[in-house]
C-alpha cells in the first residue's frame, strides 16, 4: 500500500458473503469509481482483515472509515461515529479470528498511536445474513453515503474532482 501524501486512508469494512455487512466495500468502490481527491488519499479494501489493519491506521493522520452501522435505527439510515463515539474494547476471543474494529482501535490506543480525526460512516443494515448483495434499501442509501464520505474528505482538506462519464465508457 503506497502512503498517502498527508496521511488520509479510507477503509471500507465487511464481508460481501454477508448480506447487508459488504457495504463498506461497495461504498468504498463507489467513492473511488466517481470521485478523485487532492491531495491523494488512501483507499483500502479492509474487507475483514481485523488486526491486519492495525498499522495502516496507527500510520494515518485521518481515517474514514465505511461500514454497515448497526445503530437501532430504520434500515438504511445514515450514521455517523467520530472517534470518541467509537467504541474500543478488548475483549476473550476463542479464536484470533474473531478480532474486529473495536480490538483494532484499542491496540491502537493502548499503544498511543490512535490518529486523533477518525470518523466512521455507513448505514444501519436491513440483512446481515449469508447472501450475496445488499438488501434493496441500503443500496439505495449508497449515492446520500458516498456523499457524506465526500463532505467529510473536503472538510479535512481534499478537492473532490467528479469523474467525468466519458472516462467510464
Amino acid at each position: 500500500m503506497s502512503e498517502a501524501s498527508d496521511g488520509t486512508v479510507v477503509i471500507g469494512l465487511g464481508n460481501p458473503l454477508m448480506g447487508d455487512d459488504g457495504l463498506g466495500l461497495e461504498a468504498l468502490q463507489a467513492l473511488k469509481t466517481a470521485w478523485t481527491f487532492a491531495p491523494d488519499v488512501t483507499w483500502v479494501d479492509g474487507g475483514t482483515w481485523g488486526m491486519n489493519l492495525l498499522y495502516i491506521i496507527e500510520d494515518a493522520t485521518r481515517v474514514l472509515f465505511l461500514d454497515a452501522i448497526t445503530a437501532d435505527r430504520e434500515p438504511g439510515a445514515f450514521v455517523r461515529l467520530d472517534r470518541d463515539d467509537l467504541p474500543r474494547l478488548l475483549t476473550m476471543k476463542v479464536s484470533p479470528h474473531q478480532i474486529d474494529l473495536r480490538e483494532v482501535l484499542a491496540v491502537a490506543e493502548l499503544r498511543d498511536r490512535l490518529p486523533m480525526t477518525i470518523t466512521a460512516v455507513g448505514l444501519q443494515p436491513a440483512e446481515v445474513l449469508m447472501r450475496h448483495g445488499l438488501s434493496t434499501v441500503v443500496t439505495a442509501g449508497i449515492p446520500s453515503l458516498i456523499g457524506h464520505a465526500k463532505a467529510i474528505l473536503e472538510e479535512w482538506g481534499h478537492t473532490a474532482h467528479e469523474h467525468s462519464a466519458a472516462a467510464h465508457a
